[in-house]
């Protein structure tokens, strides 16, 4: 079996199409799609269109799709607003911006599809090998995630609790793999808005053999003018600053030296008998 794994789409359904299109030519057989579907984006509902579309696709939400349903925000929250008043600008355009995405969603009938989202997934592979798919870190969709500059200490705390094989998750925009401890960590990278110089759309695909899991990312170029243009169509209230990660101005963190990068394309296999004792 062979699956395309991906967040963090943010409402650029260009950049979905294209991995979808790479996913299809690969011979994948299902979608998991771990949140963000589609605030900080221009096309919000044709995002979750598409999605609803696939047959067997498994959708978990992110801290963005919780802000649509729930009102809540990225700090700074009120309270520090009211401490600092120059901190006004940021918090009303973050209002703004989650505000439009909510009433775009609302309108087009598909704030109860987001309700309904769950916090994570799990599942055991064929070879025995248990996986969980969740946005941000077990047991969260939100907080700082995981990302290269974050030690080996720091992120086996994150992990506190999850006892799976391999934990699948995005949110920080930034692809990464990394072995903490019995437990193969990965980042899935960015469909859209990238911290990274690479622009392209970033996802990982799995392959869950009998006796392993094999497992890649993937980067895959779109229509970056066209998707330039739809945002400026659109009047959305935050358009520059989804245009910022168009134009590559979100670096990703230092890695920390715990750190080893992994190229894209390579493939990284996870054996039998990594699992736990049974």
């Amino acid at each position: 079996m062979r699956v395309a794994v991906l967040s963090d789409i943010h409402g650029n359904v260009s950049a979905l199409d294209a991995v979808l299109a790479d996913a299809h030519g690969l011979g994948a057989d299902q979608v998991w799609a771990i949140g963000d579907f589609c605030a900080i984006g221009p096309e919000p509902t044709a995002v979750l269109e598409r999605l609803s579309m696939l047959d067997g696709t498994v959708l978990t939400r992110g801290n963005t799709d919780r802000y649509i349903v729930t009102g809540e925000g990225p700090p700074p929250g009120l309270e520090a607003v009211q401490r600092d008043p120059r901190l006004i600008p940021v918090f009303a355009g973050i209002a703004a911006s989650i505000a439009w995405t909510r009433g775009f969603v609302t309108a087009c009938g598909w704030l109860d599809w987001l309700k309904g989202l769950p916090l994570d997934f799990r599942v055991t592979a064929p070879c025995g090998l248990r996986i969980l798919a969740v946005h941000a870190a077990p047991g969260t969709d939100d907080g700082e995630g995981v990302h290269p500059g974050r030690s080996n200490a720091q992120l086996k705390t994150l992990l506190a609790g999850a006892d799976e094989d391999l934990v699948l998750v995005g949110h920080t925009h930034e692809a990464m793999v990394r072995q903490v401890g019995r437990t193969m960590l990965v980042n899935l990278g960015s469909v859209s808005n990238p911290r990274s110089p690479d622009l392209r759309a970033c996802y990982v695909v799995l392959e869950l053999k009998e006796r392993s899991i094999e497992f890649q990312h993937r980067r895959v170029a779109y229509d970056h003018r066209g998707f330039v243009e739809s945002v400026y169509k659109s009047g959305h209230p935050a358009a520059e600053f989804i245009l910022s990660y168009q134009r590559g101005e979100h670096s990703g963190r230092v890695p920390h030296p715990d750190h080893t990068p992994v190229a894209v394309g390579h493939v990284v296999r996870i054996p039998r008998t990594d699992a736990r004792t049974r």
